[in-house]
């Protein structure tokens, strides 16, 4: 019966959670304290565990609940009851979109935003740079971020040029990541 229990609520919370963790957390919050599963004190304690644990909230606070009432059986169950309400929604966005995606008007429009994505991604990229004063600081040009992004921006635009894909996102991330320790290590 505590399965049950344990799937009924977690599936709940799963369908009705919007807005992100701090969204879920009031309703795991009554679902827990409705079945008497833990006391409001060991809530507020799994809470703080599950932001500091990796993975999403709901997923980690389902899991430590369900372990805590059933053991693994327990743990299975309540995680399993918590993501399948996300999982049947992506399935079946997914089946829309699979044919939606064939229709000529919904390709048109997926084309003209392609340039629009990169424009706020470069246009938010820009703000960050300037607004942090990563280039300019105080009236003054700073050249190590500045030689730092130019090469960075070369060997992207310039992969693109030699390779048809281009350079690999992930090894530009570590390229990126290697030129500052290079850059700013001390």
């Amino acid at each position: 019966m505590i399965l049950l229990d344990l799937f009924i609520g977690f599936f709940k919370v799963g369908c009705f959670a919007f807005g992100g963790a701090y969204g879920a957390v009031p309703l795991i919050r009554d679902v827990v304290l409705s079945y008497g599963w833990l006391e409001d004190e060991m809530i507020t304690c799994m809470i703080a565990v599950s932001e500091s644990t990796p993975g999403p909230i709901m997923v980690n606070m389902a899991t430590y609940v369900g372990s805590s009432q059933a053991g693994l059986p327990g743990a299975l169950t309540a995680t399993l009851a918590v993501v399948l309400p996300s999982f049947i929604i992506i399935l079946l966005a997914a089946a829309v979109l699979k044919t939606a995606l064939k229709d000529p008007f919904v390709q048109a429009v997926l084309r003209g935003m392609k340039p629009c994505m990169a424009g706020i991604i470069l246009a938010t990229g820009v703000w960050m740079i300037l607004r942090n004063g990563f280039v300019i600081r105080e009236g003054a040009v700073q050249l190590r971020p500045l030689i730092l992004t130019l090469v960075l921006g070369v060997i992207f635009f310039g992969s693109k040029i030699i390779r048809k894909g281009g350079i690999s996102p992930i090894l530009l991330i570590c390229l990126s990541a290697l030129a500052g320790i290079i850059a700013y290590g001390s």
